[in-house]
């Protein structure tokens, strides 16, 4: 029995060091080697939508793999600034060569860097109308989980009591297995 009790002992103890290691280096306060978005699948994980797009045309850039700022740019279009957790949008120019595949560019202020292709169809667009070169669009940051009132409504007057009662049952039963233990070793 008593080694049953020293192996749990052991295996419980060995879990919680395993479980509290990684919480313990997390917490001392050195930044992340990698920063990145909660979201992000990887660091460099860039995107632009759409992929293929006619000259003139708008394409959405976005950098979910970087915490920082981002920047964007190709030859056909200017450099673009990315807020975190943000999208910006690029106007490609008007004489960009069509079925010509360009690089997009990507460095995050923390060092991480990354390419995306980006096809210029054959196809012409309307009229493009002039708009500004870039623009960004702040998302809204995280709000959490929605748990309920979380404490916000106390006990009521029945839960009081049955609590109350439960306490006093259990203090009524402790006093008669300690009182039934003390006559039986008088007796004994």
């Amino acid at each position: 029995m008593h080694a049953i009790r020293a192996a749990s002992t052991a295996l419980l103890g060995a879990a919680t060091l395993a479980l509290a290691a990684p919480l313990s280096v997390a917490a001392d306060g050195a930044p992340a080697p990698n920063p990145q978005a909660a979201r992000a699948k990887a660091p460099g994980d860039f995107l632009v939508s759409p992929a293929v797009v006619a000259p003139g045309g708008r394409v959405t850039l976005s950098a979910p793999g970087c915490a920082s700022t981002a920047t964007a740019s190709a030859g056909i279009f200017d450099t673009v600034t990315i807020a975190p957790g943000s999208a910006a949008t690029a106007t490609v120019d008007i004489d960009a060569k069509r079925g010509a595949v360009y690089t997009v560019s990507f460095n995050c202020t923390g060092g991480v860097q990354g390419s995306v292709d980006l096809t210029i169809s054959g196809f012409p667009t309307p009229t493009p109308t002039p708009t500004p070169t870039a623009s960004s669009t702040l998302l809204p940051p995280p709000r959490g989980v929605q748990g309920g009132l979380g404490g916000s409504v106390g006990p009521g007057a029945w839960t009081i009591a049955a609590g109350g009662a439960m306490v006093l049952a259990a203090a009524g039963g402790a006093v008669f297995v300690v009182r039934r233990r003390a006559a039986a070793g008088r007796r004994g």
